[in-house]
């Protein structure tokens, strides 16, 4: 059993070695196996490019005792005072263990260093697990948009507001 505030992974920058453990999870993410309509993939398909050159973003891996990468999650800093997270995901393997708590803090908290004032998100309403995440840290939904027959949800956190979140 994993003693509570203890998760059973090293939350770690992500590393040229990385990439394809983080391209399957990635793919193993993807909603009947395909890439959404609004989406390209192509900052999956070049890590390094997409997140680690500029200061402002940056990319995380959830990595297994034994050496696997378990989990990701990214920031981009496309606009002026907003940290977007990209591309959360655990491992159907790992999952309800507390990774996707302790890697959405990492990305707030870098956000916070960072002074952005907002966090914001996306995600499909087929993932009902990553809604209750957001939920719990308090994420507001913004709106909801058509994409195919897919129901795509906004959310955003206000960081200028100072509240308390859940620690994972």
């Amino acid at each position: 059993m994993i003693e509570p505030g203890k998760i059973p992974v090293c939350i770690r920058g992500f590393q040229s070695r990385d990439a394809a453990a983080c391209q399957a999870l990635y793919q193993d993410g993807l909603i009947g196996g395909k890439i959404a309509d609004n989406d390209t993939g192509c900052d999956i398909e070049n890590i390094e490019s997409a997140y680690m050159k500029d200061p402002g973003s940056r990319f995380w891996v959830a990595q297994s005792p034994e050496g696997n990468v378990v989990g990701m999650i990214g920031v981009q800093h496309h606009d002026e005072g907003v940290g977007e997270i990209r591309r959360l995901r655990v491992a159907g393997t790992h999952r309800r263990r507390g990774i996707g708590s302790a890697l959405i803090e990492t990305a707030v908290r870098f956000c916070q260093e960072k002074q952005y004032l907002q966090v914001k998100l996306d995600t499909f309403m087929e993932h009902e697990t990553a809604l209750r995440l957001f939920e719990k840290f308090r994420f507001s939904h913004d709106r909801t948009r058509s994409i195919g027959d897919k129901q795509l949800m906004y959310f955003y956190l206000d960081l200028y507001r100072g509240e308390e979140r859940p620690q994972p």
